[in-house]
C-alpha cells in the first residue's frame, strides 16, 4: 500500500473524471521526442478539447504544450525530418471534421493544411517531404447539401455509402488526388514501405463493422502511378497494425494482427504475407501462450510488438530466420500504443503501473523505459489499497490469474470485508497490473469506500495464447462463471470476503456476466449491469459484431423456429430466478450493445417484481464521455453498492 503522507488529497469522484489523459504517443524518426494528445477523463462541454505536447524521449527536458487546447487537436504524426509534426483539429470550425495542420518543433502558429469537405479518418506524411497520402470521404455533392438543407435525408441501406477512400496530398500545390484503383473498397489502414517505397493498405467491402471487418483484403499501391497490387483476403477479421519487414535476401513482407480463423472467438494472432510472391497468409504465432496485441515497424529491422502476457505485457522483435518472435523484455502492467523510432532503438507507449496512472514512457526496446508525459501529477500522490496478484485453479484445475484490491489502510487480517467483484469486457480482453482508476469501473474508489475488489481473468479472455481464448467460444458463460465463482470462494476461505456481502458488476461482456450470474445464482447481494447484453440473438441481430456475437453463443435466431442455443446463454431466459437488486446502466446512442439489451432486462425483472434501478445516459455511446454522466455513474455505484453491502 501507498502510505499516507502531509498534503496527499482524498480520492474523490471528481478527481477521477477531471484528471488529464495521454494518448496517440508517436516517437519522431530521428528518436529525440515523443508527440502525445492530452485530454481530461470527463468532457465537460459539448464538444471535446485536446491539446498537444512534445517531451523528449530520453527525459532530459520537462514536457511543454504545442497548441493551446481551444479545440479539438488529436492524430499527431511526424514529417519525415523530424522538424514538424502533423495533427488533426477542428480550431476552423468547431465541431466539424478535423482538417490537417502542421506545426514546427521550435514553435510558431500552427498552419492550416489546403481543406478536403469530405471528413479524413486518417493520414500519413509520405517519405518524401512533399506529400500526405489520406483517407477521407468523398466531398459532398450539390444534392447532398440540398437534401441535408432541406432534410430530405431517408437513408437508404447501400446508398451513398460514405466510403474512406485513399487520396494524395500535394503540400505544394495544395491538390488533391483520387488514388482510384481500388474501387469501392473501404480504406481503413495504411502505412509507407520504410525505405519510402510503396502503400501497403487495408481494406474494406464497406464502411460498416459487419460485415466490413470480415471481408478485409490487403493491398500494395504506388502513390506516384496508383498501381494496385492485390495480396488477398486478409487471414482473420479485425485486421490491424500493418507492418513492413524485409526478409534476408530483400524479400518485403508485410505483417498485420489479425483473429484467429476460423472461429471468430479465437483471440488474436501476428499474420504474414510475401508482398512479391504473394500466397499464403501464415500464421508466426502459432503455439505462443502469450496474445499479440500490437505491431510496430521498425526501418533497418524485423518489427516489434506487443503481447499480453498475464497480468504483464512483452515487447517482442521477429526473428526474420525462424520466422518467430522473441522476447526482448516484461514490464509489469500494461503497454499500449508502442511507436518506434527510424532506426528502432527508441520506443515511446503508453504504461502504467500497480499505484502509477498510465503516462507516455520512452527508451530502449529492452528497457528501462523512462516516464517523459505528466498528465496527472496529483493522482500519484494518493493512498492506495493495497494491490495484490492472484494465482489460483479453477475447478477443472485450468490455471489462471486475477487480482485483488484491499480496502484503503487494511491487511488481509483485517477482513472479512464486503466484496465488489468486476468482470472485464470483451470477453477476449484482461485485467493487467495496473492502477485500477477509471471512470466507469473504479476499483481503487470503492477500496477507498472500504470495499475489496476482486478483478479476475477468466478463461476467454487474453493473455494467455490461443487456446485460453477459445474455451468460451459456442459455450459462453458456463465456465467463466465458474472461473470466478472459484476466486470469490477462495477470498472468502482466506478470510477476506464476507460471503454475506458480496456484489458483482461489469460493463459490456462483464454487464453480460452480471446478469448472466445473478440468474444462475442468489449469492450476490447486489450487481451492475453495465451496457451488458439480455439476449444474444438480439445482439447478433443487431450489434456491431453480429457475427462474433453468434460465434460465442452458436446461434443467431434465423436458423428456424427455436429455441436456439442462444436462448439457453441469455441472462433473460432466467429473470424469473433473479433476486438479487440490480443497478442497469446503458448510453442511449451505444451501436455495440444497443440499449435495448437493458431495456428488454429491465422489463424482464419488472414483470418478476426484482429490485432494480434503470438509467439510460443520452448520447453516450458504448462508454460513457460526458463529466456528469461519468460522475453521475460513479457515484451512483458507491450507493448502489453501499445500499445493499
Amino acid at each position: 500500500m501507498q502510505e499516507a503522507g502531509e498534503g496527499i488529497p482524498e480520492l474523490t469522484a471528481e478527481l477521477v473524471v477531471d484528471s488529464d489523459l495521454p494518448k496517440e504517443p508517436v516517437i519522431s524518426p530521428d528518436g529525440r521526442w515523443v508527440a502525445y494528445a492530452v485530454g481530461t477523463i470527463g468532457r465537460k462541454e459539448e464538444l471535446p478539447l485536446g491539446a498537444l505536447w512534445v517531451a523528449a524521449a530520453d527525459g532530459s527536458s520537462p514536457p511543454r504544450k504545442l497548441t493551446a487546447g481551444t479545440a479539438w487537436d488529436c492524430m499527431p504524426k511526424w514529417a519525415p525530418d523530424s522538424e514538424s509534426l502533423f495533427f488533426g483539429s477542428d480550431r476552423a470550425r468547431r465541431g466539424a471534421p478535423p482538417q490537417l495542420h502542421r506545426i514546427r518543433l521550435d514553435g510558431g502558429e500552427a498552419e492550416a493544411l489546403p481543406t478536403w469537405p469530405g471528413a479524413i479518418s486518417n493520414y500519413l506524411p509520405l517519405a518524401d517531404g512533399r506529400s500526405v497520402a489520406l483517407v477521407a470521404r468523398d466531398e459532398p455533392t450539390e444534392e447532398d447539401k440540398r437534401r441535408k438543407d432541406e432534410r430530405d435525408d431517408a437513408v437508404v441501406w447501400g446508398e451513398r455509402v460514405p466510403y474512406g477512400r485513399l487520396r494524395l496530398l500535394d503540400l505544394g500545390s495544395g491538390e488533391v488526388r483520387l488514388l482510384d484503383g481500388l474501387g469501392d473498397r473501404h480504406v481503413v489502414e495504411m502505412v509507407q514501405r520504410p525505405d519510402g517505397g510503396p502503400l501497403a493498405v487495408l481494406s474494406w467491402e464497406c464502411p460498416d463493422i459487419d460485415p466490413g471487418a470480415f471481408t478485409a483484403e490487403l493491398h500494395v499501391v504506388d502513390p506516384e502511378t496508383g498501381v494496385v497490387q492485390g495480396l488477398g483476403r486478409a487471414a482473420g477479421p479485425d485486421s490491424h497494425a500493418l507492418t513492413w519487414w524485409k526478409q534476408g535476401g530483400g524479400t518485403w513482407h508485410l505483417a498485420y494482427v489479425a483473429q484467429i480463423p476460423p472461429g471468430l472467438a479465437s483471440g488474436t494472432a501476428v499474420f504474414d504475407v510475401s508482398v512479391s510472391q504473394g500466397g499464403e497468409h501464415r500464421n508466426l504465432t502459432t503455439g505462443m501462450t502469450v496474445c499479440p496485441e500490437g505491431l510496430a515497424q521498425v526501418a533497418d529491422g524485423p518489427p516489434l510488438a506487443l503481447f499480453a502476457d498475464g497480468l504483464d505485457t512483452a515487447v517482442y522483435r521477429l526473428d526474420p530466420g525462424e520466422l518467430r518472435f522473441r522476447r526482448v523484455a516484461t514490464r509489469e502492467g500494461p503497454i499500449d500504443a508502442l511507436t518506434v523510432s527510424r532506426s528502432g532503438e527508441v520506443v515511446a507507449a503508453i504504461a502504467g503501473g500497480t499505484y502509477e496512472p498510465r503516462e507516455v514512457h520512452a527508451g530502449p526496446p529492452g528497457g528501462p523505459l523512462v516516464r517523459v508525459s505528466d498528465t496527472r501529477p496529483q493522482v500519484r500522490r494518493m493512498t492506495w489499497g493495497t494491490q495484490e496478484r492472484l494465482s489460483y485453479k479453477a475447478s477443472d484445475g485450468l490455471e489462471l490469474d486475477a487480482l485483488l484490491i484491499l480496502p484503503v489502510g487494511k491487511r488481509r487480517e483485517d477482513g472479512p470485508f464486503p466484496l465488489v467483484t468486476y468482470v472485464h469486457g470483451g470477453p477476449y480482453s484482461r485485467y493487467a497490473d495496473e492502477l485500477q482508476l477509471y471512470s466507469i469501473l473504479s476499483g481503487q474508489l470503492l477500496a477507498a469506500a472500504g470495499y475489496a475488489v476482486f478483478l479476475p481473468n477468466p478463461r476467454g479472455g487474453s493473455g494467455h495464447g490461443h487456446d485460453f481464448a477459445s474455451m468460451v467460444a459456442g459455450a459462453i458463460g458456463g465456465d467463466e462463471l465458474t472461473d470466478i465463482l472459484s476466486g470469490i470462494d477462495l477470498l472468502i476461505a482466506d478470510g477476506v470476503a464476507d460471503p454475506d456481502r458480496l456484489g458483482i458488476g461489469g460493463w459490456s461482456h462483464g454487464g453480460f456476466m452480471t446478469a448472466w450470474a445473478v440468474g444462475q445464482t442468489d449469492r450476490f447481494k447486489a450487481a451492475l449491469m453495465g451496457a451488458g447484453i439480455s439476449d444474444w440473438g438480439m445482439l447478433a441481430a443487431t450489434g456491431e459484431w453480429g457475427s462474433v456475437e453468434a460465434d460465442l453463443t452458436g446461434s443467431v435466431g434465423w436458423e428456424g423456429a427455436g429455441p436456439h442455443p442462444h436462448d439457453r446463454v441469455s441472462p433473460v431466459s432466467y429473470a424469473s430466478k433473479v433476486r438479487t437488486p440490480v443497478l442497469i446502466v446503458h448510453g442511449e446512442d451505444d451501436s455495440n450493445v444497443p440499449v435495448g439489451q437493458s431495456i428488454y432486462f429491465h422489463r424482464a425483472l419488472s414483470r418478476f417484481g426484482v429490485e432494480h434501478e434503470f438509467v439510460v445516459y443520452p448520447r453516450e455511446g458504448h462508454g460513457l464521455r460526458e463529466r456528469n454522466h461519468q460522475l453521475d455513474l460513479l457515484r451512483r455505484t458507491r450507493a448502489w453498492f453501499d445500499r445493499w453491502l
